[in-house]
């Protein structure tokens, strides 16, 4: 599966800390989250070590009084060991989701600040994919990650308590820990590369369905349903074989684990039964021995297997980090305001491609004045549409120069500018709404009033008594419960509503009959 051409490697060192920047402002409930774990630990631990003690009072003391009251404690800890755990639990999810929010927000901000280019080189569906999918991921690897600190800890203090009660017996059982961990190590590098053509593949499946369902209709017209289904069949067949081979890295790693803590395990049990006939530790010993083992194998391992599953999570940031950091193409040098923009344009020897092999315009000259109509006239693909694109900023020309008012058009800061500039391209586009709001769309703060003088523009507004409901009317998902010539008319009024100095029309008649032409006209 090829990375994207934006794809970059980022090291875990880089990776960790751009991971910690978006929660420096989080430390506070982190700090509260981490003595948590702390909390949740030492009464985790403690609570084995009162059980043992509880079978020596009643083993060898005999004493019934003292056992009482070591339930009593013993039913104390594992309700404060459930409390500190909920708190955990609950701020670790408000932390990680508010980091998650903001995290979705910066992709979601850099998706908006890709220029034309970037939409035409890379499918929507991956696109989404990075800005949904992937964030996600990052989430579940930060819980991982507080996870691991809470286990890490509670190893620590289990196995300080055995160390302090039997040495001997503790290192029996820390002889197995390094080869946990290598066995864990093993599994990095393949868990990682497994992971990143899960993520690449699964991009694959959902840009097929994004592009199937904005097609659907073209691929009925032309009855191609089979072999729509085929090419679907074909990346859903490689997304399932890569996914049974991360299945396969991960599955296989918590079996060879839980072998290598079962030779502990024995080899703990035979020497502690030993040490119970020679009388050189308790039954209750023993006991805490057997029993503290597995809460000190459970954390080891999940703390070997961690690694696997940590490259989920950071492959996905990588792949987050990757969109957010992409180079966008078009770059301003300056910000000029454009309030006062009069709309003369000068191309001058303008170069422009869209690829390396696709060349439109070379050394290309024009100069309109302002307030003058140009109609661009000429076979298809001769560049007609392109201009107005590099006109509206969409795209980047390579050599030459283009200017506004005698101004570089780098040099305008482009929220202000293309407020100053309307354009209708041939086949409109609409959002789920009703037509009032998509009128709108150019300029939220415009009132019913100066909507309905807007669309009264156009014919005299004769085409709104066609509609159900006038301006109310639902337009559907990208418009399409009205016709593409109605379409046609809101994508026109949008324009209007917003005065612009440039208006740029890219066959913008072309799906409305000869009177609304000429009405628009």
């Amino acid at each position: 599966i090829d990375a994207e051409g934006y794809d970059r490697s980022y090291s875990d060192r880089e990776l960790l800390g751009r991971i910690f920047d978006y929660f420096r402002p989080h430390l506070g409930a982190m700090g509260f989250v981490a003595l948590m774990i702390v909390l949740d630990s030492l009464m985790s631990a403690v609570l084995p070590i009162l059980i043992a003690r509880g079978l020596d009072v009643v083993a060898i003391d005999q004493s019934w009084q003292r056992a009482g009251v070591l339930i009593a404690a013993i039913l104390i800890s594992g309700a404060l060991a459930w409390t500190f755990n909920f708190f955990r639990q609950w701020h670790t999810a408000r932390t990680v989701g508010d980091v998650v929010l903001e995290l979705r927000e910066d992709a979601f901000d850099a998706v908006m600040a890709r220029d034309m280019s970037f939409y035409d080189e890379y499918p929507t569906g991956k696109i989404v994919s990075r800005v949904t999918s992937d964030t996600q991921d990052f989430a579940n690897v930060v819980t991982l990650t507080l996870n691991l600190i809470s286990q890490v800890l509670l190893v620590a203090i289990i196995f300080g308590v055995l160390f302090y009660i039997n040495a001997r017996l503790a290192l029996i059982a820390a002889i197995i820990a390094p080869v946990i961990v290598v066995v864990a190590l093993g599994f990095r590098r393949l868990a990682r590369r497994t992971t990143q053509q899960a993520r690449r593949v699964l991009a694959e499946v959902n840009a097929k369905v994004q592009e199937t369902v904005s097609g659907i209709g073209v691929a009925k017209a032309f009855r191609q349903e089979a072999t729509i289904f085929a090419e679907f069949e074909q990346v859903n067949q490689q997304s399932y074989r890569i996914n049974l081979r991360q299945g396969f890295v991960f599955s296989g790693i918590f079996p060879i684990l839980n072998a290598v803590a079962g030779i502990g395990t024995a080899l703990v049990v035979y020497f502690g039964g030993l040490s119970v006939l020679g009388g050189q530790v308790t039954p209750g010993d023993w006991f805490l021995f057997v029993e503290s083992i597995s809460l000190f194998w459970f954390p080891l391992t999940g703390i070997a297997s961690f690694w696997s599953q940590f490259q989920l999570g950071m492959s996905a940031s990588e792949r987050v980090f990757a969109l957010i950091d992409a180079e966008p193409r078009v770059v301003q040098v300056a910000d000029r305001a454009a309030d006062d923009l009069r709309g003369r344009i000068e191309f001058r020897d303008v170069t422009f491609s869209y690829t390396e092999q696709e060349r439109v315009l070379h050394r290309f000259n024009l100069v309109i004045p302002a307030g003058q109509t140009v109609a661009l006239v000429g076979h298809t693909g001769a560049g007609k549409s392109s201009l107005g694109k590099l006109v509206a900023r969409f795209y980047e020309f390579q050599d030459g120069e283009l200017y506004i008012d005698g101004h570089d058009i780098r040099s305008f800061d482009l929220t202000s500018y293309r407020q100053r500039l309307g354009i209708v391209p041939q086949t409109p586009f609409l959002f789920s709404g009703t037509v009032a709001d998509n009128i709108r769309y150019a300029r939220q703060e415009a009132d019913d009033d100066e909507v309905r003088a807007v669309a009264a523009q156009i014919g005299g507004g004769d085409w709104l008594d066609v509609l159900e409901d006038g301006l109310e009317t639902d337009v559907g998902e990208e418009g399409r419960a009205i016709s593409m010539g109605q379409r046609q008319l809101v994508a026109m009024a949008r324009v209007l509503i917003q005065d612009p100095a440039i208006i740029i029309l890219d066959e913008a008649t072309a799906s409305v009959d000869p009177l609304t032409e000429a009405q628009i006209q």
